[in-house]
């Protein structure tokens, strides 16, 4: 297994303690998710636009999944995602925020039933962004180098300690609907004001690198199957060929085509999974011409060529 590479960004703004948080407030933020989470899965907390994650099990098996912007607070174990040739690691010590929507791989690597993997996931809205860039960058977001994919920092204790009482007002009830939107946005405010908050910040800006980059990752997933050129993508976002191919790979550590050819992959064994399409049907619905080009690569994503991979699967 690959280790994760150590490249840690500050979500502390200048001036503010970078302690670890409390060991108490861990704790009492993982008995707040579990009491969300009566089992292992992914669960919404109803009109909050949050939500909690508890896995009991580590996964030998890479999970391939497209990420979503937000901001990820462990509580209690760990979990490793791969982009491309970098792999993540986060934790209780440990906080994530997803900038962009990319193929990832991801297994829980630290749980148990007696300590279950818990996680607080505060979706990031390019909408609500927007309004609070203009409040913390009055003067203008500054310049920022290009943005990633991926950012992991050490766990904020005042993002900690704003998550704990986002719960309990959730598990309260009282003025919940007024008050947890408030907290929600102390905590996008303090990321917002971190070395990182410019960075992010492009997710909500219109017409930066990022928002235009994303045109073309959305026109991807919906169109797949499609063979497309570079320059037409490069279009779909209004920039020059050079300059899109450039911000692209530099937010999603992929070329377009490497970025296409994995969402082709990851439907093909959707498809034969739950489907139940065969492997050739599967390559054929998902743009392959050759069916050895996609055992080839499917082989070179997931390790074992897809009658092996699927055997597998169906025998976990």
């Amino acid at each position: 297994m690959s280790q994760p590479n150590e490249n840690l960004v500050s979500f502390a703004k200048a001036g503010d303690d970078e302690t670890p948080p409390d060991s108490g407030d861990l704790k009492k933020l993982a008995d707040l998710i579990a009491r969300f989470a009566p089992h292992d899965g992914r669960f919404e907390l109803s009109g909050y636009g949050l939500y909690v994650v508890k896995e009991t099990k580590t996964a030998p098996e890479t999970t391939r999944t497209m990420s979503q912007p937000g901001m990820c607070i462990v509580a209690q174990g760990a979990k490793r995602v791969s982009l491309a040739h970098r792999s993540f690691e986060y934790n209780e010590s440990r906080m994530v925020v997803y900038a962009a929507e990319v193929p990832v791989g991801a297994s829980i690597v630290k749980a148990s039933p007696e300590e279950p993997f818990l996680c607080l996931v505060v979706p990031l809205d390019p909408q609500k962004l927007i309004e609070l860039i203009l409040k913390v960058f009055p003067s203008g977001v500054p310049k920022t180098p290009n943005t990633q994919a991926i950012y992991v920092g050490n766990n904020h204790p005042k993002i900690v300690t704003a998550a704990i009482r986002i719960m309990d007002l959730i598990l309260q009830q009282e003025d919940a609907d007024l008050l947890v939107p408030l907290v929600i946005d102390e905590m996008l405010i303090r990321l917002l004001r971190s070395p990182m908050g410019p960075s992010i910040a492009q997710i909500g800006i219109t017409d930066s690198h990022a928002q235009k980059v994303s045109r073309a990752i959305s026109w991807l997933k919906e169109n797949y199957a499609t063979p497309i050129k570079v320059e037409e993508l490069a279009a779909i976002s209004r920039m020059s060929p050079s300059s899109f191919y450039n911000h692209f790979k530099s937010l999603t550590s992929m070329s377009p085509l490497q970025f296409q050819k994995s969402l082709r992959l990851q439907e093909a064994r959707n498809l034969i999974m739950t489907k139940r399409v065969d492997v050739s049907r599967a390559s054929f619905q998902v743009g392959y011409a050759s069916l050895s080009q996609f055992s080839r690569e499917y082989s070179r994503l997931f390790g074992c060529p897809p009658s092996k991979d699927i055997a597998q699967l169906r025998s976990a």
